[in-house]
Parts: C-alpha cells; sequence; structure tokens
C-alpha cells in the first residue's frame, strides 16, 4: 500500500512538472543554487569582509562538485548531475519506504542525492595528480625560458607547443589576450590566476607579475616551481597512507550490512526485532546515517597533497 502512495504521488510530481512546463534539470540547478537573502547591510558587507563564512555540508560540497566540474571542462554536466541526484533521491525515498521504515527515509533520501556529487569528487583525485604533473612540466620550462628571455611572452610562444590540456589553453587564451585583446601585460597575467584552481600557481603569477617592475625578482620563480615537484614526491611516498582510509571504510561498511542477513540465518527473532521494531527501526537508520557520514569524511581525507597560501 505504501509503494502505490508512493507511486502515485510520484505521479502527482510530474503531472505538476508537465502542468507548468518546469524540466527536471532546470528545477534542480534552482534547489542547488545557493538561496537569494536580502541586500545586505554595511554592517554585515564590513563583517562579512573581515571574517568570510565558510560554506559547510552539503552547500560546501555541491561548490566543490562545480569547481571540480569547470576546472576539467565538464560545467555543461551540472545539470545532469543535478537530475541524477533527484532521481537518486527518489529512490532512496522509495527504499525507506519500501521498508516501511520513516527514521530512514530522509538518511537514504539525503545519502542518495548526495552520491553523485561524492562520486565527482572522488575521481577528482586522479585528474589532480595528472594537473600538478602537466602543471609541473609547463611552468618548468616556460620559467627555464623566460630566465632566458626576461619576457613571459616569448617563453610562452616558445613552449606553449609542447603543453597539454588543461594547461595549454590557458596559456592559449594568454596568448590571445597581450596579442589581439589588451596589451597591458599586468592585466592580462591578472587573468591567468584562479583559472587552474591551483594555489602554487597563483603564486607563479603573482611572483611573475613582480618580475614585470623589477627582473631581479625572477630568481623567485623556481623555487616555487619546485614546490609542484615537492607535491609530487610526498604524493607517492603517501599514496598508500591517503587510501587507507577507503579500505578501512569499505571493510567496516561491508561487515556492518553483511550483518543483518547473518542476523536472520542466527536468530528469525533478532531480525523481526531489527527490521519490524521501532527500536531496531531507529538503529537501521543510524547505521545508514554513520554510512553517509563515514564515506563524506573519507572522500575528504583521500584529496591529494596540495600547498595552501
Amino acid at each position: 500500500m505504501s509503494f502505490l502512495i508512493l507511486v502515485a504521488f510520484l505521479a502527482m510530481i510530474a503531472g505538476g512538472f508537465l502542468m507548468f512546463g518546469i524540466s527536471p534539470k532546470d528545477f534542480t540547478e534552482t534547489l542547488a543554487q545557493p538561496i537569494q537573502k536580502r541586500r545586505p547591510t554595511m554592517r554585515v558587507k564590513i563583517r562579512d569582509a573581515a571574517k568570510p563564512r565558510k560554506l559547510r555540508g552539503i552547500r560546501l560540497t555541491i561548490k566543490e562538485t562545480q569547481d571540480v566540474l569547470e576546472i576539467t571542462g565538464r560545467s555543461g554536466r551540472f545539470g545532469l548531475l543535478c537530475v541524477l541526484s533527484l532521481g537518486l533521491l527518489v529512490l532512496g525515498a522509495m527504499v525507506a519506504i519500501t521498508m516501511n521504515n520513516m527514521f530512514m527515509l530522509p538518511v537514504m533520501a539525503a545519502g542518495f542525492a548526495m552520491l553523485p556529487f561524492w562520486y565527482i569528487l572522488f575521481t577528482a583525485t586522479a585528474f589532480k595528480k595528472s594537473l600538478n604533473a602537466e602543471l609541473e612540466t609547463a611552468l618548468s620550462i616556460i620559467t627555464t625560458s623566460y630566465l632566458r628571455s626576461e619576457s613571459i611572452i616569448t617563453a610562452v610562444e616558445e613552449n606553449v607547443a609542447y603543453l597539454n590540456p588543461p594547461v595549454v589553453q590557458v596559456f592559449e587564451a594568454f596568448l590571445a589576450q597581450t596579442k589581439l585583446i589588451n596589451s597591458n601585460l599586468r592585466y592580462a597575467l591578472e587573468g591567468l590566476k584562479g583559472r587552474l584552481h591551483n594555489a602554487v600557481f597563483d603564486e607563479w603569477v603573482d611572483a611573475v607579475i613582480a618580475c614585470q617592475e623589477d627582473k631581479t625578482l625572477k630568481t623567485t620563480l623556481v623555487p616555487i616551481v619546485n614546490k609542484l615537484s615537492d607535491m609530487r614526491v610526498v604524493s607517492a611516498e603517501l599514496d598508500y597512507l591517503l587510501y587507507e582510509p577507503v579500505k578501512e571504510f569499505v571493510t567496516m561498511a561491508v561487515l556492518l550490512v553483511g550483518n543483518i542477513p547473518l542476523i536472520y540465518l542466527l536468530n528469525k527473532s533478532w531480525f523481526h526485532t531489527l527490521m519490524y521494531t521501532t527500536p531496531g527501526k531507529a538503529i537501521l537508520a543510524t547505521c545508514a546515517l554513520a554510512i553517509f557520514v563515514s564515506l563524506a569524511a573519507v572522500i575528504r581525507l583521500t584529496r591529494p597533497i596540495e600547498y595552501k597560501r
């Protein structure tokens, strides 16, 4: 009966989308955007400037996912990701309703909805490692050319043919900016900052900007590039330790979920208590919450090592 009510509710929602001409993609993208608040007062602006508020929880995860998609050139897929999240939210709710466990309903719905975003963040680790490796090569050869020629435009022109995506697009845009749009070199260099979401790259750009005023500062570029080499060496040494939490999480999650059918085989009365009584349903919801919270924590622990400014 509960399943039929759920199907009727989903049909009503689908009818509402069709009646008002709203697509699921637009609906989920709107939900993912920050809530628009009233215009802040001057006191609020000063307070936020002095002590910026950090995003937390689901909003932070969504923002980080958007950044990863932008870096990897897949920002257009964010709408599809939101639609998938909405579908998994409904699936999680259906699982909880089928189990007749209202304690688990919000846990399963929210946990399933966050799975696509967690997947993007987890797979971004490999991309960031390849980005750091390519960035190390690109900055090394460009810095070597710049130390010889003392012209950043010449250094980029000499080596842009040897660069690979996504670094090559950034420097090609820099050349187009300086040659075809605006000859202000400092302005073009400022436009490089934040393009790759890498603290070492932004520091390197700041050093190049400083070199435009004082050429003797060009010796500071090599130590900055060496930071990428240090990151690669340390990351290679700590790879095993970084993925150790993943192994522990998978082991504990399998043991936790596997205990449910094991209880059924050992003692059916215990299984009945766990699945059909109020305390047992609350325990199941708590276990599901622990799994999702642990998964979010593990994904944050497995990120590659980076310098922080």
